[in-house]
């Protein structure tokens, strides 16, 4: 999230301002508000952030914020993900945020345990195969 901040304040923002002193399209007026929606958006989720290093929570035996969780599915196929903040989330890179359902589901479980996994075509049961907290 800084380094959107820092790009949008320190790169777009100067160089759209630029285009605009020159007399140049209503579009640049336009994505102009939308830097400053973002930067606005951006600074407030920042003033209220917290850091977690997952490095503190070394020792858990229970999966919350930080942890790294390999997981089964019913089909036997194995996920990896790591349990992050909204704005952190990645899906494809298998970050997903707290709030999703896969997490929900995790929360608090142990290694070896069997949780239910709301998904739209029912409940499914996934086996927790592992949980680690890994220094970032």
């Amino acid at each position: 999230m800084q380094e959107e901040l820092s790009r949008l304040q320190h790169e777009e923002r100067p160089q759209i301002a630029e285009t605009l002193k020159d007399g140049s399209a209503s579009s640049g007026k336009k994505r102009l508000r939308e830097i400053d929606q973002r930067v606005r958006h951006l600074t407030k989720r920042l003033e209220s952030a917290e850091l977690v290093d997952p490095a503190n929570q070394q020792g858990l035996s229970q999966a919350f914020f930080g942890a790294t969780v390999t997981y089964a599915r019913q089909d036997g196929v194995e996920h990896t993900v790591l349990l992050v903040g909204i704005d952190e989330a990645e899906p494809v890179q298998g970050k997903i945020s707290w709030l999703s359902p896969v997490a929900k589901a995790l929360m608090k479980s142990r290694e070896g345990d069997t949780v239910e996994l709301l998904t739209p075509a029912g409940p499914e049961t996934i086996e927790v195969l592992s949980i680690r907290y890994v220094a970032s």
